[in-house]
């Protein structure tokens, strides 16, 4: 079924949800298709594929809400499914808050070509697949006598997806990712076993790293925390590495998100238009970025994507809020989930961030912990590097940070010029100074 005949049957779906009963309806349907291969220690351990398509309506009757979910599109049977549900909706209790988005707040352009979707798709073959997967492994084999185990991987899919809803919206998206990587166990004389992995992300096919590039960044990770173990508790400046930055950055998602603030569940509650980290931090949601993996012309509800400062040097611009709590906040929408989140770089390298300090720890990963989105808390678990005079001394790891956010992102002293590429968080290594550090 294409995208055009699903739109069909999303009004047509709408249509008669309104026949049965119903104020406002909106109808999702999508197609999701997922390849994954998988090998260890030089056998096909994982081959699995996965193809569903299904039908998610939402009725709103007298500002009563129900969301129902069907994997039948047939219409004689989306006929007794659509009026059974209309007629339970009815006796949900009331919540003057529910009814579908204005229609202000709809794209007026759903013609932008973000980029992705990767037309090759359909050109790859399971023996395309097969291969990436065979050829990570084995070159990561090969590149220590140290190696226990290896684990290697490949993943692709495809999405087709249409929203409508019955107040003016309709849209449709087609996506394609990518995905592939290794985990690397190597022998520690000690009797440990480290281990680390290399993994790439991409709208793309053609830009996933080579075999051979994900396989040298595992090994060389995991032969890097050979004779880890704690250190002396204390104060250490700390660089958190690109790829583990996301970690701390959802210290502060889960604040923003208007659910959490109406509930008085968030320390940043009251905080919009005032700063709450250093003048180091600006965080842009940025929906529009071509080849994004959150790219996005509409999000869940229909809403248009737009760009966004949502931290600017360190002062608080908005919060994500979705429609209903948008509605009981009494607050304008911008959506109730991130996009794209690009951050404000600076100009150094992370060997150049190693350089300028004095002593330090570079944190390459989090093992555990949480954050408490009410207090601004948290404690994480750490595994990294120590750094004495601008070098990197030996690997650590079984040690804690633990602190606020109202304090710890206050602390940041300096953004990298790396940004993470394959994630959605374009999060680049992060300095910050003087954060309490929990071993010995």
């Amino acid at each position: 079924m294409s995208n055009k005949k699903r739109l069909e049957l999303a009004e047509w779906a709408i249509e008669r949800a309104l026949k049965s009963g119903a104020d406002q309806a909106a109808v999702s349907i999508s197609n999701h298709r997922n390849i994954q291969i998988e090998f260890r220690d030089k056998k096909l351990e994982k081959v699995k594929e996965s193809t569903e398509s299904s039908l998610n309506l939402q009725i709103y009757t007298e500002h009563r809400y129900s969301v129902h979910t069907t994997n039948d599109l047939g219409k004689e049977s989306l006929t007794k499914f659509i009026k059974e549900a209309a007629a339970s909706t009815k006796y949900l209790g009331e919540d003057k808050f529910r009814s579908l988005p204005d229609p202000k707040y709809y794209p007026v352009n759903l013609k932008a070509d973000l980029k992705i979707c990767d037309s090759s798709y359909e050109k790859i073959t399971p023996s395309d697949r097969m291969k990436m997967a065979a050829k990570i492994e084995s070159a990561a084999r090969v590149q220590s006598d140290k190696i226990i185990s290896t684990t290697s991987s490949y993943s692709d899919e495809y999405q087709e997806k249409v929203r409508a809803n019955s107040n003016g919206f309709s849209g449709a998206e087609e996506r394609t990712n990518f995905s592939a990587g290794v985990m690397v166990t190597v022998s520690d004389k000690n009797g440990g076993r480290p281990e680390d992995w290399s993994w790439a992300n991409t709208r793309f096919h053609k830009d996933l790293p080579a075999a051979e590039t994900l396989a040298k960044d595992a090994v060389q990770r995991a032969l890097q925390k050979i004779g880890q173990k704690k250190i002396e508790s204390g104060k250490y400046d700390m660089i958190v590495e690109n790829r583990a930055g996301s970690g701390l950055i959802s210290m502060l998602q889960q604040p923003m998100i208007a659910h959490t603030v109406q509930q008085k569940n968030s320390f940043l509650e009251g905080m919009i238009g005032k700063k709450i980290a250093s003048e180091k931090l600006a965080m842009i949601d940025d929906p529009m970025l071509e080849k994004g993996l959150g790219s996005r012309l509409f999000d869940g509800e229909g809403l248009a994507a737009k760009r966004r400062a949502m931290i600017e040097k360190g002062v608080l611009q908005y919060f994500y809020i979705d429609n209903y709590y948008g509605r009981k906040l009494g607050m304008e929408l911008t959506s109730g989930s991130p996009s794209n989140l690009v951050f404000e770089c600076g100009t150094k390298s992370l060997t150049e961030l190693v350089r300028d300090i004095k002593k330090g720890i570079l944190v390459n990963g989090f093992i555990g912990g949480n954050s408490n989105s009410t207090t601004g808390d948290f404690s994480y678990g750490i595994m990294g590097l120590l750094i004495e005079n601008g070098q990197i001394v030996k690997p650590v790891n079984e040690m804690n940070i633990a602190g606020n956010g109202k304090d710890f992102w206050n602390r940041l002293a300096a953004m990298g010029n790396d940004p993470y590429p394959y994630s959605s968080w374009l999060v680049p290594s992060m300095v910050f100074e003087k954060v309490q550090f929990s071993g010995l």
